[in-house]
């Protein structure tokens, strides 16, 4: 795919749900257009954010071919493949109907706490079995180890077809090192909102963010300053968004972002277990900065 056309602001989607547990695929197409009219540059689909590791494969196909056909071709999706199996990742890149997919974006493996010879072996099965591009996601505080800058560029120099790294170290010194390094047209997404301009700032590519469901056109705006080098603006405008982003993580991802899209009236606020709804205090803070957020 154009590499540019996953620089900017794109979506880690929620799954929303109905009262029973099911996926409420009404809401999920309100969703979709919101995000679409909210100006945000692509979708991604079954993320973490998404509660992919609760779906079966069935849910994750549908919500995939529910937002491909509200979407039309607009904008890039980028579908969630990840895990800690790489044989059973490697089967879902064959067995998922990913015709409409521009990019997958795969987490690394969590739990296994691989070496960093391990991780580029996986990186290296998953490049060898499609022909799709692939966004490498570093999340260490989710994995429990971290993809050093060194072994991310190795395989964004050895793949060709690995064209990104999602970044949610929360290391400014990592991401650096590997903005400064990276291969050209290789790209450094922000994989956490609240850092998201500084990384900007420093040569970053744009962010896959969760405020970014809520905050469409918000969000997108701060990004597209901050691409553009308009440093003063892009600045009011992250400050303006930071105080509700730790609300948003405070009892869990998506539980947060999914208060504030039922608040708005875009879907509701279930989430699977083990997650839970946000206690009734989170909730009064998340609509009074809702409420601040709207009214500037």
């Amino acid at each position: 795919m154009e590499i540019n056309r996953l620089k900017g602001l794109g979506v880690a989607m929620v799954t929303p749900f109905d009262n029973e547990g099911n996926i409420d695929i009404d809401a999920l197409k309100k969703l979709t257009t919101f995000l679409i009219e909210g100006g945000v540059d692509y979708l991604v689909v079954q993320g973490t954010t998404g509660e992919s590791p609760v779906l079966s494969k069935t849910e994750k196909q549908q919500t995939l071919d529910t937002v491909v056909e509200v979407n039309n071709g607009r904008l890039p999706i980028v579908f969630g493949i990840g895990g800690n199996n790489t044989a059973a990742l490697v089967n879902d890149l064959q067995t998922y109907n990913l015709s409409k997919v521009d990019a997958i974006l795969s987490a690394s493996p969590y739990y296994n706490k691989p070496t960093q010879e391990g991780i580029y072996q996986h990186y290296k099965t998953l490049a060898e079995a499609t022909s799709l591009s692939i966004i490498l996601y570093n999340v260490p505080g989710r994995t429990a180890s971290n993809v050093l800058p060194e072994t991310t560029l190795r395989i964004a120099n050895d793949f060709s077809n690995i064209i990104a790294v999602k970044e949610a170290s929360g290391n400014m010194e990592q991401i650096m090192a590997l903005i400064q390094d990276k291969p050209e047209g290789f790209l450094v997404i922000s994989g956490d909102d609240a850092i998201t301009m500084p990384i900007i700032a420093a040569g970053g590519d744009g962010v896959i963010s969760v405020i970014g469901n809520a905050f469409p056109s918000e969000f997108k705006n701060m990004v597209s300053a901050g691409l553009k080098d308009e440093m003063s603006t892009a600045r009011a405008m992250h400050y303006n968004l930071l105080p509700i982003i730790p609300l948003l993580f405070a009892e869990g991802n998506p539980a947060g972002v999914k208060e504030v899209l039922k608040y708005k009236e875009i879907c509701g606020d279930a989430v699977r277990l083990p997650l839970v709804n946000v206690s009734e205090k989170l909730k009064t803070a998340l609509q009074k900065e809702t409420d601040r957020i709207n009214n500037i």
